[in-house]
């Protein structure tokens, strides 16, 4: 596919292929944008932002109104499409695609909503007589940059939000999977967004991300991704908005009155869906020393049970990872914890980007597979005795996006809220639900800023404070 810069499709010489993960072949090939790219989609931006700034809140809800209507009757091809370059099973894919759907349309509703308050002046003394009001007007430009691991739906996250708010975006989408991107713009293209106000810039990030982080014409960056190439976005982007959603080892805790059908069900829903790889994937299953044995026993056989293969069959549950060096470190690490004392109870490995879906018990808090983020098809099962020492187990990470919990208990249920160290916290659920409408960010190192339309509006516009003096 051709990339869109300046309000044209364009080629260029150098490209980069789209791989399917799950047979190695080339599906397509995208331009590898240069710095000049950078440079032109950045002045056609501008433009944008100054006609976008002009078009009413309403013209805004009713193109992104549009685009998910088109989106909703092209679900077919797109979820194709992220299977095919993402690797997720098609069931997934369709399913990113209504959820895409949601968030577009989610953005469109808050397009109407943009405005402010009345700031009671009278309330301060000496300055009776004063009125004063809230703006909040576009921030101008906004760079989005997205990750592999939904690449519809997260872009949507960011694109949807910055041109309800009367937004010029600038897409920057994974290198591995542009696909889905390159289409959605032709989709908001065809709801009469205008032609300068979206680009959609492909090619690796090494090359082309700093000069776009870095322009001072760029006033809001949102990224999803890992801690260190977030970290490297910020210094880079200096003195701009950013909103930043990292990594994570997401913690669930099984506690002794759990429902154990429900726990295995939501481990392997929050561990395996799309084989591992989303940021809040349960990774670190806590479980209570009385119920360890009968839950690694339960989890087996629902984990074995899970269909691994083409991910193109509506049968299969769970495809590739997106790269075959990614199921190569995951086993990697699997093995390291092994060898330091841990148990494999199923899985373990793997044949190029396919890795079977794992479970590791005895597992140590300073292994690899708990400590770090480990993005892939395996579950780290950890005992503990008390709800205390449970806690303390699921804030010892570097990490705070997602956590929970399992019980029927109310005080231990209100105490995990209200001392683990998480951004979104899940009583009787997995880690990995998001409801697209709800804010949705982590604490620490798992970033900063909060997406969800309503939220992430306002993270993309500017607060002006107006006094009107009698």
């Amino acid at each position: 596919m051709k990339m869109y810069v300046a309000g044209k499709w364009i080629n260029k010489a150098a490209t980069v292929d789209v791989i399917n993960p799950y047979d190695g072949s080339v599906i397509d090939t995208v331009p590898q944008a240069s710095v000049d790219d950078v440079n032109s989609a950045l002045s056609s931006a501008v433009k944008g932002a100054e006609v976008m700034r002009k078009i009413s809140g309403y013209d805004r809800f009713e193109m992104l109104r549009k685009a998910a209507d088109l989106l909703a009757d092209r679900t077919e091809d797109f979820g194709r499409t992220i299977t095919m370059e993402e690797g997720k099973t098609i069931v997934e894919g369709r399913t990113e695609v209504s959820r895409a759907v949601q968030t577009i349309s989610l953005s469109g509703e808050e397009a109407k909503r943009l405005g402010g308050d009345v700031v009671p002046l009278d309330g301060a003394p000496g300055w009776e007589g004063q009125l004063g009001f809230t703006l909040r007007v576009p921030c101008g430009i906004v760079v989005a940059i997205s990750p592999f691991n939904f690449p519809l739906n997260l872009v949507c996250h960011k694109v949807g939000p910055a041109l309800a708010a009367g937004n010029a975006v600038i897409i920057k989408p994974a290198t591995d999977t542009p696909l889905s991107a390159l289409k959605l713009t032709e989709v908001l293209l065809e709801s009469g967004f205008p032609a300068e106000a979206i680009q959609c810039v492909t090619g690796r990030g090494g090359s082309i991300g700093p000069a776009l982080v870095a322009d001072p014409r760029v006033r809001k960056v949102t990224f999803t991704g890992s801690k260190e190439i977030g970290e490297q976005i910020c210094k880079t982007a200096g003195l701009k908005k950013v909103t930043m959603e990292l990594g994570s080892n997401s913690p669930l805790i099984v506690m002794p009155d759990a429902d154990m059908s429900k726990v295995v069900a939501a481990t392997i829903s929050s561990g395996f869906s799309n084989a591992g790889q989303v940021c809040i994937s349960a990774q670190r299953i806590i479980t209570n020393a009385k119920v360890y044995d009968d839950y690694l026993d339960a989890l087996k056989v629902g984990v074995e049970a899970i269909s691994t293969g083409d991910p193109m069959e509506d049968s299969v549950k769970m495809g590739p990872m997106v790269r075959a060096d990614d199921a190569e470190r995951v086993n990697g690490w699997i093995k390291e914890a092994v060898d330091a004392g841990a148990r494999t109870i199923t899985g373990g490995e793997y044949s190029g980007a396919m890795h079977q879906p794992t479970v590791i018990a005895d597992v140590k808090p300073d292994m690899r597979v708990s400590c770090e983020e480990l993005f892939g098809p395996a579950v780290a099962v950890t005992p503990f005795v008390d709800i205390d020492e449970a806690i303390h187990m699921a804030n010892d990470s570097e990490y705070g996006l997602s956590a929970g919990i399992f019980t029927q208990d109310i005080d231990w249920a209100m105490k995990f809220a209200s001392e683990v160290h998480s951004g979104n916290l899940m009583i009787n659920s997995g880690p990995q639900w998001r409801a697209d409408l709800m804010p949705y960010g982590g604490v620490k190192d798992s970033g900063m800023g909060k997406e969800g339309p309503k939220y992430a509006v306002n993270e993309m516009t500017e607060l002006k404070l107006v006094v009107y003096h009698p």
